[in-house]
């Protein structure tokens, strides 16, 4: 306890940790800003399946994209720990794989991503209204995937070498272009549903143009040069393509708990998924501003590694953790007492807002049970431990398949209470990993 205390009370650790969070927050709130834009714009058309569409389109969309979500993830912790070493010409390597890796895979996404669309809608038997505004959506954002992507790869390694301000500017430029556009497109234009996946995808584009920009002057920091050899050897891609293949795989399974929420909640009625669209919004932007700390996290902590600094890597856990509690019990508050203009706030459609009112106590206890999982994640992506997030993950999921059965009687209620369930169950599951590797001294061993 007294050694927690002191490092509480380090200021430094708090200055570097916000350092690095303050910019994150602000350009990650700045993300669910859009989709809280979004669901308001379209929110104030007049039919529900229009909302519905926005909600199961982006759905789809994420699924694919954020399963692809190593990109940022990987980079980070390799990009920290060669800053760590002060390795420029590593550094140079990270950032122009993580940037391969990315075209390559939003080429082949791009190609599967209408096919599988086609098979998902089938399983989610939405109404012929809906279905229809899903496709014209979830096409028209396949255009924005490769700049989505590379915006990922981009992020990820800027947070790497402790450059917050550059993922600020990339995000926000993004998120931004996409508000203005999707006020013009959809109100000024009248280009309805499709109008806010087009305002989307020029944004992404010009985020990922920003970023390409801004990495000259972040590399001059730290010398070296691009061994152009070794891109051509399995040897240089091996440690990168082992750590994404496993954050891969957890993000498949994390999305996949996402997307079936969705799936079932169209089952149950386009006010419902409408409902629950809002609902996830509020979740988003709890998720988004936490992260900010877990980005911190992830830097500080992948850059104590890499130097073999344990009394650092611990002053920035304690830190970090004691402002992430006070920020979640914060949001738990704003979603108990001021939930419902939230709601009102996106949509004046009567059913979907008398919908969303009846489950918002869940929101309000989500911040405090998934704060855990956010922060770990952090500590666990610093560290390239992987394996243990994708193990952390599959063992959640599995123990969560009895549950989710049998709470499916339940109806909306139990897909909330369910939800909440994967929460908790993700937070244990990597805190035991995290237990173990500190009590076997794993952090610093890797």
């Amino acid at each position: 306890m007294p050694n927690l205390i002191a490092d509480w009370r380090d200021r430094p650790t708090h200055r570097r940790v916000w350092a690095l969070a303050a910019p994150m927050i602000l350009s990650n709130i700045s993300v669910p800003l859009v989709a809280l834009v979004d669901s308001t714009v379209i929110g104030h058309l007049p039919y529900a399946h229009q909302l519905g569409a926005v909600a199961v389109g982006a759905s789809l969309y994420t699924f694919l994209a954020w399963a692809m979500g190593f990109l940022r993830m990987g980079s980070t912790g390799f990009a920290a720990q060669a800053a760590g070493r002060g390795d420029g010409a590593a550094l140079r390597q990270i950032l122009l794989q993580g940037l391969l890796l990315a075209m390559g895979l939003a080429i082949l996404l791009g190609a599967l991503g209408v096919p599988l669309s086609g098979v998902a809608l089938h399983f989610m038997q939405p109404s012929a209204e809906l279905d229809q505004l899903t496709r014209e959506f979830f096409h028209t954002r396949l255009f924005g995937l490769p700049a989505a992507l590379a915006s990922y790869a981009l992020v990820g390694w800027f947070l790497g070498t402790q450059n917050a301000r550059a993922p600020l500017a990339i995000l926000l430029s993004t998120n931004l272009v996409n508000i203005a556009l999707n006020l013009w497109f959809v109100l000024g234009l009248e280009w309805g549903v499709v109008g806010a996946a087009r305002a989307s995808v020029i944004a992404e584009w010009t985020g990922a143009l920003i970023g390409l920009f801004m990495t000259r002057k972040a590399l001059r920091a730290y010398p070296g040069h691009i061994a152009w050899a070794a891109l051509a050897l399995w040897q240089s891609w091996r440690p990168l393509l082992a750590v994404n293949r496993d954050i891969f795989i957890r993000s498949l399974a994390l999305q996949s708990v996402f997307f079936l929420i969705t799936v079932q909640g169209a089952r149950l009625g386009d006010a419902t998924v409408a409902a629950n669209a809002l609902l996830l919004n509020g979740l988003l932007l709890t998720a988004h501003a936490l992260d900010g700390l877990a980005h911190a996290v992830e830097a500080l902590c992948g850059h104590a590694i890499g130097a073999r600094d344990r009394d650092a890597l611990r002053r920035s856990l304690v830190v970090a953790c004691g402002w992430s509690l006070l920020a979640s019990l914060g949001f738990a508050l704003l979603f108990l007492f001021a939930g419902h203009l939230f709601i009102q706030m996106q949509t004046n459609i009567l059913s979907v807002r008398d919908t969303a009112f009846i489950y918002l106590p869940y929101l309000a206890a989500l911040p405090l049970i998934a704060v855990w999982s956010y922060l770990l994640d952090g500590l666990f992506i610093g560290a390239t431990r992987a394996r243990e997030m994708r193990n952390g993950m599959l063992l959640t999921v599995i123990l969560l398949l009895p549950f989710a059965w049998m709470l499916q009687g339940l109806g909306n209620h139990g897909l909330w209470i369910t939800f909440l369930l994967f929460m908790m169950l993700r937070s244990l599951t990597l805190g035991t990993f995290a237990w173990y590797l500190r009590r076997n001294d794993g952090w610093l061993k890797g």
